[in-house]
C-alpha cells in the first residue's frame, strides 16, 4: 500500500527539479518545462490529500481545473516563445535585452 508520505515525497522531488530547472536553465523552452513540473508536483498533492475528502472530492476537481488552465498556459507560453525566436533568433531570456520594434 502506497501512503500518503510517498506521494509527498514524490511530489516535492518534483517540485525541487522543477525549481532547479527554472533557477539553472538559459532555454525558454527548458524553463517552461520546469514550470510544469512544479505544477505537477502541487497537483499530486491535490490528489493525495484528495483521499481524506471522499465526500465532496474537492481537491480532484481543483487539480482537473489546475491541469486545464496549465494546458492553456503552456500553449500561450509556446506561441510566444515562438514569436520571441521569429524576432531575436534566440530563445535564452537573458540575451533578449528590449521590447521594442
Amino acid at each position: 500500500m502506497i501512503s500518503l508520505t510517498d506521494f509527498l515525497v514524490v511530489s516535492a522531488v518534483l517540485f525541487c527539479v522543477g525549481l532547479y530547472m527554472i533557477v539553472s536553465k538559459h532555454n525558454a523552452i527548458q524553463v517552461l518545462i520546469g514550470i510544469e513540473l512544479m505544477l505537477n508536483g502541487a497537483i499530486l498533492n491535490l490528489v493525495a490529500f484528495s483521499k481524506y475528502d471522499r465526500i465532496n472530492n474537492g481537491g480532484q476537481m481543483f487539480a482537473l481545473f489546475a491541469i486545464v488552465l496549465a494546458a492553456a498556459t503552456t500553449a500561450v507560453a509556446l506561441a510566444i516563445i515562438l514569436n520571441v525566436y521569429k524576432q531575436y533568433k534566440t530563445i535564452d531570456p537573458g540575451s533578449i535585452d528590449k521590447l521594442g520594434d
